[in-house]
């Protein structure tokens, strides 16, 4: 878990870095204060989702940009609802900030289809792949950022899984396709399970029933079945509960086996 957060401080840092570079910029025309819009898949309860606002904040602290001072952060929670996502990205473009933050795949997608001239500093699982920018040196448009999670994570995922689950037969990776596109992980997926001889299976959900369906169908399908999903991948409305739901579920299902992009301990203990 640890190793979690210091890395989710680390994407917070270096997102304050990178906003306060067109900032510092700007700052040459004149005293005024400056404006960020902030877009957040999270809820605003989420423990994680605060340690990363708050790196941000210092970050940009320490580079001279405070709150309340010479700058203004408009920060908005989407709790992982597309259709909130879509309406706070509309938001936020209408206020016209300086520069604007957003910490996922759907809620820049959501930005980019209202500015193209406001700059948008981004973290995705794979901006290149969602189409977002071309290639990542080279982003062009008003928008740029880093991605968070590599490609060949889909497959280091189902090689943990055998690790942990000798004899594994299936794998099915679980996603919600509005939030958390697994495009990018797919490929390294597909190989890693052609490799260890383990059936592939895809299982897209939205909300708990889905989530209750799919894994009671792995359950069914074999007796080494389990699932693969990361934190972000299964949000919508209330973000929180969809880690504790698979874990909860996990339990009883047999306890299937399970990986995931990000511990959810934090929240369910």
């Amino acid at each position: 878990m640890r190793i979690c957060l210091r890395r989710r401080e680390f994407i917070a840092g270096l997102g304050g870095a990178a906003v306060a570079w067109p900032l510092a910029a700007g700052a040459q025309q004149g005293d005024r204060v400056r404006r960020i819009g902030v877009l957040m898949q999270y809820d605003e309860n989420d423990p994680m989702a605060k340690t990363m606002v708050s790196a941000f904040t210092q970050a940009l602290a320490g580079l001279g940009w405070t709150d309340g001072r010479n700058l203004r952060i408009d920060l908005r929670w989407s709790g992982g609802d597309i259709n909130r996502i879509r309406a706070l990205a509309a938001e936020l473009v209408g206020l016209q900030p300086d520069i604007i933050l957003a910490n996922s795949t759907p809620a820049t997608v959501a930005l980019q289809r209202e500015t193209r001239t406001i700059p948008i500093i981004f973290g995705g699982s794979d901006p290149v792949a969602s189409g977002i920018v071309p290639r990542l040196d080279r982003p062009g448009g008003n928008i740029t950022g880093f991605a968070t999670f590599e490609a060949s994570l889909g497959g280091k995922w189902l090689e943990l899984l055998s690790e942990i689950a000798p004899g594994l037969k299936r794998a099915a990776i679980m996603f919600n396709p509005d939030t958390a596109p697994v495009s990018a992980h797919m490929l390294s997926f597909e190989t890693a399970a052609r490799s260890l001889k383990v059936v592939p299976i895809t299982a897209p959900v939205h909300g708990d029933l889905e989530i209750e369906t799919a894994m009671a169908e792995s359950r069914e399908a074999a007796l080494s079945s389990c699932r693969m999903h990361s934190r972000s991948s299964i949000a919508q409305r209330s973000y929180r509960r969809r880690p504790e739901t698979t874990y909860r579920l996990s339990i009883r299902y047999r306890r299937l086996p399970e990986t995931a992009a990000c511990s959810p301990t934090e929240s369910t203990g």
